[in-house]
């Protein structure tokens, strides 16, 4: 976690141990992927799950960050116990709303509950399964609605202009779920000019549901947006891109190049190719990522694997909730004995 949002891995991890690969693709995978966060300067490969004052002398870290919310050892213990004593641990609150719990319902559920009203009976009921035990309900690991605000996006944006000389290159997509396929193709647009200025339109949500159906996007339009800005290969983005790039569109952005991967192209509404205007100017140009990998296929891994999520979901908030009652009697007994020390 940072204080640029939730970093949570698992929902990939997780899916991915239904898939034959070798460990070594995947940890490839896993690297490239957050390798392309641009807040990210180096990578530890095979990192401790304690971290201790060692690991951070070994890699000349002053000292360590996490969110706010508990990371337990299997017995329990904090794992950042000893970094905590020796005061080398910042805190910054955990983004609120951005969950892999309700991600993973969303995934399931196969409706498109998630979104209009995330309220509604069906939908609770069934995140219920994923983030809450029979003891209660843990912070961390339950659903909360995520709310975009504008301190937020400006925390993601690079706020950097195109440049005299840069080449201005607009790609368009839902880019939901945002994954190392997305990133691989982002790379190799980048990679087509010496200074790429990179932008990114995002269709809204009800676009992306009408071209790919069923219950997508997965992530709403400001989830969405805070996932794309987080590439460093993605100078710019466009919330809720009109689905036909249209010579508008082009004459705004002063737009040199438009990519799209080998993905198919849906027609617009009526029918009409919606990159039928940079076809025509010659600026169309087809990426190939060499990554096969969907936003469908890790869908249907997770679906594949429900019982799997929810046992360690449900594994996971039982020690919270165990960490919660041990706080709060800790609280209680100092209550106590400041009353005594006061009689």
């Amino acid at each position: 976690d940072s204080k640029h949002g939730h970093h949570d891995s698992s929902i990939v991890n997780m899916a991915i141990k239904c898939v034959s690969y070798p460990i070594s693709f995947w940890w490839s995978v896993c690297f490239d992927g957050y390798q392309a966060i641009k807040w990210v300067d180096e990578i530890v490969e095979g990192a401790p799950y304690v971290t201790t004052l060692e690991t951070l002398d070994k890699y000349t870290s002053d000292f360590c960050v996490h969110g706010d919310d508990i990371t337990l050892t299997v017995d329990g213990k904090d794992t950042y116990e000893e970094v905590k004593r020796s005061g080398r641990y910042r805190e910054c609150k955990r983004t609120q709303g951005v969950s892999t719990t309700d991600l993973v319902g969303r995934m399931l559920l196969m409706t498109k509950a998630h979104h209009s009203n995330i309220g509604h009976s069906d939908y609770q009921q069934h995140t219920d399964n994923f983030g809450k035990g029979p003891k209660g309900h843990s912070p961390w690991t339950g659903v909360s609605q995520f709310l975009q605000t504008s301190q937020k996006i400006i925390q993601f944006a690079s706020g950097q202009e195109p440049q005299p000389g840069d080449t201005i290159i607009y790609v368009a997509g839902a880019f939901d779920l945002f994954h190392i396929g997305h990133v691989d193709f982002l790379e190799a647009v980048s990679r087509l000019s010496d200074k790429p200025y990179v932008i990114v339109g995002l269709h809204f949500d009800q676009e992306v549901n009408r071209y790919k159906g069923k219950n997508y996007p997965i992530m709403n339009v400001h989830e969405r947006t805070l996932s794309v800005l987080a590439c460093r290969y993605v100078s710019e983005v466009v919330i809720g891109a009109p689905y036909a790039v249209t010579r508008e569109l082009l004459d705004h952005f002063k737009v040199d190049l438009v990519c799209h991967g080998k993905t198919d192209v849906h027609p617009d509404k009526d029918g009409s190719d919606p990159y039928a205007e940079p076809r025509k100017k010659g600026i169309l140009h087809t990426v190939d990522s060499m990554n096969s990998l969907t936003t469908d296929s890790i869908v249907q891994r997770i679906i594949k694997n429900r019982l799997l999520f929810e046992a360690r979901n449900q594994k996971k908030e039982a020690k919270e909730m165990a960490v919660i009652q041990a706080m709060k009697r800790r609280e209680e007994e100092k209550g106590k004995e400041r009353a005594q020390a006061v009689l």
